[in-house]
């Protein structure tokens, strides 16, 4: 039996439509099953004004989640057609983010990561359009000011700075005018933030605007065996994925691999910086959904064979699986 991917990644727009309101559903499930969910502590004032005024677990609070990953799967896929991430349009980085913040009930609670999401890919676009350009200093400036901007909301994204500055030698970019204009980027909004925290708050002090709460014990007989199956079927895939994305890679243009390895080496950041920060371990996982996304959708997209199908079929039920035993192991 000839198992194709072809309708799902270039669906028609009924299709389309229909897969997206399937994600939703997936996610609004969690308001009548596994919902109470304890969310990551996050001591940024920003943060406990958006949970004060989205009270963590309420249906306004999913239906805001929602409306920003809803924008986010926009710019997802005007990256991609943009910058040829993979060199075909295709539906399924848009699916399997949707599928993955379904079925990761954490991330329901976090509006503050989806906002810090939507400045992040509006960053990508910038970082993404310095290849090999050594005086792109408005992208460099721009790129590392989003950046910075969401790491108001979530402190720890301020270590991507770092990894920018290794994007930049990858698009063969790095000058000391892209590193100048990186750093008052970066800088720019963090000098703003705390001019604002100075003078609406009666008593100021700086080392309070800005929380970063190391937390590197991980213990792995704290998750359940449900849980731990899953991250190992997740880490599966992606391994087949990254398998059969390099197995050809010779063929993609040069921009196209750059993009991609700097999309693996933000995969790899940001999971570590997840570890080391596992107390806010919730707070990173869209980010962990959007790279994940890019990197398995290019072999889905590209190597529409029995094999992948499979693999696609089984990431599918993985996920469904996955809700079902959050509903039975309440």
């Amino acid at each position: 039996m000839r198992i194709s991917l072809k309708n799902i990644v270039i669906p028609s727009i009924p299709l389309a439509t229909l897969l997206v309101l399937l994600a939703c559903a997936l996610w609004m499930s969690t308001l009548v099953g596994y919902h109470l969910v304890i969310p990551s502590p996050e001591n940024s004032p920003f943060v406990q004004s958006l949970q004060w005024l989205l009270i963590p677990n309420s249906v306004l609070s999913n239906f805001v989640g929602i409306a920003f990953t809803l924008l986010n799967t926009l710019l997802i896929g005007q990256i991609n057609n943009r910058f040829t991430i993979i060199r075909t349009r295709t539906f399924l980085p848009v699916f399997i983010f949707l599928m993955l913040m379904g079925s990761w009930n954490e991330t329901h609670l976090v509006n503050g990561s989806h906002l810090a999401l939507t400045l992040f890919l509006s960053a990508l676009f910038y970082i993404f359009g310095v290849f090999r350009d050594k005086k792109a200093s408005e992208h460099a400036f721009m790129g590392s000011f989003l950046i910075a901007c969401s790491s108001i909301i979530i402190n720890p994204l301020i270590f991507l700075i770092p990894i920018c500055w290794l994007g930049f030698i990858m698009f063969q970019s790095f000058s000391l005018r892209t590193f100048i204009a990186s750093v008052f980027g970066t800088l720019s909004p963090c000098i703003l933030y705390v001019a604002i925290l100075f003078l609406i708050q009666l008593e100021f002090k700086i080392e309070h605007s800005f929380y970063l709460n190391f937390d590197n014990i991980f213990e792995l007989n704290a998750l359940s065996l449900t849980s731990i199956s899953y991250i190992a079927s997740l880490v599966i895939i992606l391994l087949i994925g990254l398998y059969g994305m390099y197995s050809n890679f010779h063929s993609e243009a040069i921009q196209s691999r750059a993009n991609l390895n700097f999309i693996l080496l933000l995969l790899v950041f940001v999971i570590i910086i997840s570890l080391v920060f596992y107390n806010q371990y919730s707070l990173f996982l869209p980010f962990i959904a959007i790279l994940f996304s890019f990197l398995v959708s290019h072999p889905f997209s590209l190597k529409q064979n029995k094999f992948f199908g499979i693999v696609f079929i089984i990431f599918c039920v993985l996920n469904i699986a996955f809700i079902i035993s959050n509903f039975i192991f309440i």
